[in-house]
């Protein structure tokens, strides 16, 4: 049976001013080392324009709780 996958995207261009918007590779790679502190086994990455949050939809709420902590949703 395939897990079912959520998929985030926060726009670059949105990001709160405490991230540098010009490196979004490593403002990705924040996200995912907080989600993962928060056991939330996500995949980010950079896409151009925005961020992109792939995880288990199960782990939505918890990944949201995080999210709204570092102030991006």
């Amino acid at each position: 049976m395939t897990m079912a996958t959520t998929t985030i995207r926060i726009d670059i261009a949105t990001l709160p001013d405490h991230l540098d918007r010009s490196r979004p590779t490593v403002v990705a790679e924040a996200i995912e080392a907080a989600l993962r502190e928060g056991e939330i086994n996500a995949d980010c990455s950079d896409l151009f324009s925005h961020i992109k949050i792939d995880l288990p939809t199960a782990q939505l709420a918890v990944a949201s709780a995080v999210l709204a902590n570092l102030q991006l949703i």
